[in-house]
């Protein structure tokens, strides 16, 4: 008996998937002639044969799976990228230091695959997952002159625009989640605030959308392109998107130029668990069977010895590790997450003054406590938080420590007075000129009007007066040309500070011979 077209071509779909990957339209169209005169039996299978040839196509259509991050990075690179000489420079330098490129991957490990599946989400060019490199190296310590800090190099005032906490117990600059969302939001805006035009955007990164905007509104008005490559731009952010471009480069053909990158596993490393409340970060890290300063680096956001007892309250942990944490989490009540022992109020303290002696924070006591206020009497019985009985920490992480030294810096509002200036304010919080201007979005050069409102960041472990005896009283006998402004420039001072210390409040001249007090740092004078 002659065998049905249509059996026959069954017959081929039976022998596996190579030969269904095989056919062509042409066969298909084939097949559908013949349903018109077959029988039940032969249409019921041509139905199936269809549909298995189809979800065969389907997976060809899908994107292949990869066991590399770097890998599933390089397959969706589309950033085009020029051969001119700053990205071919950028290029070879990187070339040249294979041992950064595995210090990178190294450090890139637990972060990566987070990082690539956020800006999937977002359908944002994949060559953003690139950028933490020529930011910090993906160091989440890493900290930078400018007082930015965390894979993304968030800047204090920035970071506080697209909502990261800083305060005394977290640094949301270096939460990876948290960091990682900000920058994908501040990148989102750039891109739309500069007309869709990525490698503006990327470069409106490093140095302020305002910095891109009055470099394109420049060019327009000589009628020269606006792209990236023709903008007048400073020298860094010249230098910072072909570094990117180089990056996206040496990934793409790595063996061009005999470089290799580390493999990172292309699977799910690390979950948020969301803990509910303050934790000794010692106590969870015991609960994950993780050494602390594992802990730490999964979540470098943290600056002291427990979480923040406002929030956030999530931990990132090891995959492998959640089941066992969250289940002794559990089993484990609000009030024995923290280590603390009973404290009896004596003659002279206030919560602020406890929280010294113990290394802690008013609002940790606070919580701890469940105080509504910050009144409490003499012989009154309180719980402390305790870093196991070490005042100072000692038990943490030394990056830890270093960080949390750094980056904190506290809000502060100052308001002008008569006679003051950028450079005045500045020397009196100790911050430079620079970052005052940047922070108030002001030129450096900018008249300041009397009462008006000025942010300053100031570190709150670095006050002006050192307490390592290197401040000093002297006596200063005025000589002929002498002026407070002179003065103060020559000691480090501001003019202010001279006003104040010798009530001077309302005398216009110095005279030669006047005797002036002066405290002064003698390391920096």
């Amino acid at each position: 008996m002659n065998k049905s077209p249509l059996l026959l071509v069954l017959a081929m779909a039976l022998s596996g998937c190579q030969t269904l990957t095989t056919l062509n339209t042409d066969s298909q169209n084939q097949a559908q002639d013949q349903l018109e005169g077959a029988s039940p039996n032969d249409i019921n299978t041509a139905l199936m044969m269809n549909a298995q040839y189809q979800q065969v196509n389907d997976i060809e259509e899908e994107a292949p799976v990869f066991d590399d991050v770097w890998e599933r990075i390089r397959y969706q690179l589309s950033i085009d990228i020029p051969q001119n000489r700053p990205v071919v420079a950028e290029r070879n330098y990187y070339a040249r230091h294979q041992a950064y490129l595995d210090r990178i991957s190294k450090r890139a490990e637990p972060y990566l695959h987070f990082i690539v599946e956020e800006i999937e989400k977002r359908e944002m060019p994949i060559e953003i997952a690139l950028l933490p490199i020529v930011e910090s190296a993906f160091d989440p310590y890493g900290y930078s002159h400018r007082t930015a800090s965390g894979i993304w190099q968030f800047m204090p005032a920035t970071g506080e625009r697209f909502d990261l906490k800083q305060n005394w117990w977290y640094d949301g600059r270096r939460d990876i989640v948290q960091s990682t969302r900000a920058a994908l939001d501040y990148l989102s805006y750039l891109h739309k605030t500069l007309e869709g035009d990525w490698l503006n955007a990327i470069a409106a990164y490093n140095s302020g959308e305002g910095r891109l905007l009055r470099a394109i509104k420049k060019n327009r008005k000589k009628h020269l392109p606006t792209d990236f490559w023709s903008l007048d731009l400073p020298r860094e952010t010249t230098a910072y998107v072909p570094k990117l471009l180089a990056l996206a480069d040496l990934l793409k053909r790595a063996d061009d130029f005999n470089v290799s990158w580390k493999p990172i596993i292309n699977a799910q490393v690390v979950e948020v668990v969301n803990i509910e409340s303050q934790i000794d970060l010692a106590l969870a890290a015991d609960m994950a069977d993780m050494t602390l300063t594992e802990l730490y680096r999964l979540n470098p956001g943290f600056n002291r010895w427990a979480t923040d007892p406002d929030g956030p309250h999530f931990l990132l942990i090891p995959t492998d590790k959640v089941e066992q944490f969250t289940e002794k989490l559990a089993a484990t009540d609000i009030k024995s997450r923290l280590r603390w022992q009973q404290y009896k109020v004596k003659k002279g303290d206030s919560l602020s003054v406890i929280a010294s002696k113990f290394a802690t924070s008013t609002n940790a006591i606070k919580s701890l406590n469940k105080l509504n206020s910050n009144v409490i009497r003499v012989g009154q019985q309180i719980l402390v938080p305790l870093t196991d009985g070490k005042i100072n920490s000692e038990h943490l992480p030394q990056q830890v420590r270093a960080a949390a030294n750094k980056s904190l810096r506290t809000k502060l509002s100052h308001t002008v007075k008569s006679g003051d200036t950028l450079w005045d304010i500045s020397r009196e919080y100790d911050v430079t000129m620079g970052e005052l201007a940047k922070w108030n979005k002001l030129k450096k050069n900018a008249v300041l009007r009397l009462n008006q409102k000025l942010v300053v960041y100031k570190s709150a472990n670095q006050p002006k007066e050192a307490a390592n005896n290197t401040n000093r009283t002297i006596t200063y006998k005025v000589r002929r040309g002498d002026s407070l402004a002179r003065i103060a420039s020559k000691f480090n001072l501001t003019v202010s500070e001279i006003i104040k210390w010798n009530d001077l409040a309302g005398q216009k001249y110095l005279q030669p011979g006047q005797k002036l007090k002066l405290k002064v740092n003698v390391r920096s004078s």
